[in-house]
């Protein structure tokens, strides 16, 4: 499979599948938020309804449609990105295709619902309320810091510069 390929795919798929498991919790409790959904594994982690009117972790409640130009500069740029380095290796396409994803899937609900479905609680350590589209994101974002700190460690690596007729006194 081609590297935009697989761009294409995973950035399709993951954006129906956001949206297929937020229109599936939203419909298992009747938009009822705060409603539990099911409880996967008791007060560990459970699907909870909660719907999220601002940006990440509830912040800027109401103003979430102001990431709209952000959301979609960060799709477009995925795009491109993916179409113009064909010969990048493919983590990066795969991280542009998670990035665009979860900014469309989010995106999407703000737009059309005025919030953002949120279902996945972790309750073990009391982190905020999450969905498919938030997950895409911050995956990107852990595998793009990884992907630089290994970059930064093969530069340290190389030689600095040195070159056999420098050393050869």
């Amino acid at each position: 499979m081609s590297k935009r390929t697989l761009f294409w795919v995973l950035f399709i798929g993951l954006l129906i599948l956001d949206q297929a498991v937020k229109f599936w919790a939203r419909g298992a409790v009747d938009h009822r938020e705060g409603a539990s959904i099911l409880a996967l594994w008791p007060n560990v982690f459970e699907l909870t309804l909660v719907f999220n009117r601002g940006i990440a972790f509830g912040q800027l409640q109401g103003y979430g449609v102001l990431l709209t130009p952000i959301a979609l500069l960060i799709a477009g740029c995925s795009i491109w990105y993916s179409a113009k380095h064909p010969t990048t290796p493919r983590i990066n396409h795969v991280i542009a295709a998670l990035f665009a994803a979860g900014a469309l899937g989010n995106l999407y609900d703000r737009l059309f619902l005025g919030k953002v479905t949120d279902m996945f609680d972790f309750r073990l350590i009391r982190f905020p309320v999450f969905n498919v589209a938030d997950a895409c994101i911050t995956i990107s974002g852990v595998l793009m810091v990884l992907l630089w700190i290994r970059e930064a460690i093969e530069e340290r690596r190389q030689p600095s510069g040195s070159s056999p007729e420098t050393n050869s006194i």
